[in-house]
């Protein structure tokens, strides 16, 4: 059988979704759409069943992309993910508003039950619903009280399903009363139908729902400080500063682990296999592939780790509500600051974390412009440029040049991704008007399951579907860097052997410098000076290009492709040794390829340089086109360059 979830959002469908499916779930797609599908399985009477987790919406009438798909899927009997049983899920300390779309449901004639759900704020709130009158106003429908947050109701849940699927869909329908209103696709005034649903629903509440007084905490002092329109900004940053901090701290910890740990296997493989193509591959290609994705797991799990924290107490949609009137001009969405903020970390959960985002053109322009934040991986290469052309002084006495230069490429990435923004509300159309129809939740106690789930989701996700891309580009530029032209390669072996053994080199720099004449002679060596006439410009050489190339992998990949083009040992004093050697390094006229134009012209360029494919897998898999991450290359790739050649020109 299949089972469909459906609710306003905010009243729990994930808690119920995550309490019937543990984790036996995984996220998909719906035919034809970009939005995602939440599918699990649960046991019921022995047999297993299908859950499909439908988007949260106020209505069967579709007004995004997310509610036209409940409506073509509970609509249309012949859509393969059409529900034997529906769920809906309601808030039970606002019912009325909930009953409205339960009734669109129920009038489909689908067996359905409504679980009444939070039932513990509901009590706190002196709320008590008649069930039996409930019952009685639907009949054939059944009604759980829940509480999905701590697990309470489940088994009753499991048996109300249990009972629709041994009654079966034909005699269900004989409960359903003559008069009952008509299934939605008859009905030809939705306006005028809304009214009269609600006019009896609202009828129906002084009967099926009681209210005591009781005395309870206010929470509007808290609100009062959290979305205020000066120090409700203040105090998101601080927990936001807070949170990045803790990222930096501890996800770099295991990072270095992950990243030393496939390094120490790749030598271990290649010890071990006997050498030839084989072990190449392995070592060099599928290994490092593999390394490359999951050393992006630690940053993933912690930043989603504490969105999940955020969300289920209850703040995050707060965030939302005060940041949507900043973001609205530029063409975002109040939900657009946190992946936004969380690609400074990193872009790849800044881009996942864009979800939350329910309209389409808003979702698109925050995932094109994320990128534009300077993230981590952008870090080792300021750091080695900055250090390389500006000078370590100081302004006023107090203020480091060198670190003013930083805080300036940071403020240009962000200033760049709003302006990007602006210009896209203009040129991407879209049928629908963004709007934001936020509910502030009560404030609640985060459940570690639903926590721990969330972060397994997004991980496993990213590593089964990124993953797959990333580790194929990888094993594409190992080969481009591991042969070439007939047998230039040996050539370039032997060469190199013969200027290490005139120069007296010791053996590892020996096999630094046969690297770095292996690389010219290979396709990627060769690539590298195809392209160095249209880099010259800007003011790069063919070995910079090269480093351009590889660094595609990632930007960070940049340092250690110069540390082997120059034969310099990537150990222990190996940037003060690469830098003395940048310095040193030379044009054919004599002037040096690094100076402050060149240098500030890197910078500049990895800016906006869309250099890093796992985010153009994560955004493949996120707007399920390879379109958007095309124009997302060509758009960043046209203001690399432009950037690059107006600082190149203006400090030459």
């Amino acid at each position: 059988m299949k089972i469909a979830l459906v609710g306003n959002p905010n009243t729990g469908k994930s808690s119920v979704f995550n309490l019937l499916t543990g984790l036996r779930q995984h996220v998909g797609n719906f035919p034809g759409v970009t939005v995602d599908k939440k599918v699990g399985t649960v046991t019921i009477a022995g047999e297993s069943h299908t859950v499909v987790d439908l988007p949260g919406t106020y209505s069967i009438y579709p007004r995004s992309a997310d509610e036209q798909v409940v409506y073509n899927t509970l609509s249309n009997s012949t859509n393969p993910d059409y529900p034997d049983a529906v769920v809906v899920v309601a808030d039970a300390s606002n019912l009325e508003r909930n009953l409205f779309l339960f009734s669109q449901v129920y009038d489909l004639s689908i067996p359905c039950v409504l679980v009444l759900n939070m039932t513990d704020i509901a009590q706190r709130k002196g709320i008590s619903i008649d069930q039996q009158q409930l019952e009685a106003t639907f009949p054939g429908a059944s009604i759980v009280a829940m509480n999905a947050r701590v697990g309470l109701g489940k088994d009753r849940l499991i048996q109300s399903l249990n009972d629709l699927f041994t009654i079966g869909s034909k005699n269900w329908r004989a409960f359903l009363p003559e008069h009952h209103l008509a299934p939605i696709e008859d009905l030809k005034d939705q306006e005028q139908e809304a009214e009269a649903r609600y006019a009896k629903i609202t009828e129906l509440m002084p009967i099926i729902v009681r209210v005591q007084p009781v005395e309870r905490k206010s929470v509007g002092s808290i609100d009062r400080w959290l979305v205020h329109p000066v120090f409700g900004y203040l105090i998101f940053a601080v927990i936001l500063l807070i949170i990045f901090q803790f990222i930096f701290a501890f996800a770099s910890v295991p990072m270095d682990f992950i990243d030393a740990s496939f390094t120490e296997l790749s030598g271990w493989i290649s010890n071990q296999l006997p050498s030839g193509v084989l072990s190449d591959l392995i070592s060099q290609g599928i290994i490092p592939g593999i390394g490359g994705v999951v050393v992006f797991v630690p940053q993933i799990a912690l930043l989603f780790f504490f969105i999940a924290l955020l969300e289920e107490s209850g703040y995050l949609a707060r965030v939302v509500f005060i940041m949507d009137r900043l973001m609205r001009p530029l063409g975002l969405n109040g939900k657009s600051v946190v992946p936004l903020l969380s690609s400074v970390a990193c872009a790849i959960p800044g881009i996942m974390a864009t979800r939350t985002i329910a309209d389409w053109k808003e979702r698109i322009i925050t995932i094109m412009v994320a990128p534009l934040m300077s993230c981590s991986a952008r870090i080792p290469v300021y750091t080695l440029l900055i250090a390389l052309v500006i000078p370590n002084e100081r302004v006023l006495g107090v203020l480091n040049v060198q670190g003013l230069v930083l805080f300036g490429l940071y403020s240009l990435g962000l200033v760049s991704a709003l302006v990007v923004a602006a210009i896209m509300k203009g040129l991407i159309r879209s049928k629908d008007r963004g709007f934001l129809l936020l509910e502030l939740p009560s404030y609640k106690r985060p459940q570690w399951k639903n926590v721990g789930i969330t972060v397994l989701e997004k991980v496993r996700v990213f590593v089964t579907d990124a993953g797959k891309v990333i580790l194929a580009i990888s094993i594409i530029l190992w080969a481009l860097a591991s042969y070439g032209p007939g047998d230039s390669i040996s050539q370039a072996t032997v060469s190199a052997e013969k200027k290490a053994k005139t120069l007296g080199l010791s053996i590892d720099e020996t096999g630094q410098l046969v690297a770095s004449e292996q690389l010219e002679k290979s396709y990627m060596g060769h690539l590298g000076k195809a392209i160095e006439p249209i880099i010259q410009p800007i003011g790069y050489d063919w070995k910079i290009g090269i480093s351009l190339i590889t660094s595609f992998a990632a930007r960070e990949v940049f340092v250690g492709s110069l540390a082997t083009i120059y034969a310099v040992q990537d150990e222990g004093e190996e940037n003060k040794r690469l830098i003395d050697r940048l310095r040193a390094e030379k044009n054919p006229d004599g002037s040096p390829v690094y100076s402050l134009a060149s240098g500030v012209s890197l910078m500049i360029f990895y800016v906006y340089a869309m250099q890093c494919m796992a985010t153009l897998a994560v955004v493949k898999r996120e707007t399920k086109s390879w379109k958007w991450p095309i124009i997302q290359v060509a758009f960043m790739g046209v203001l690399a360059y432009l950037g690059a050649l107006l600082a190149f020109n203006l400090l030459s």
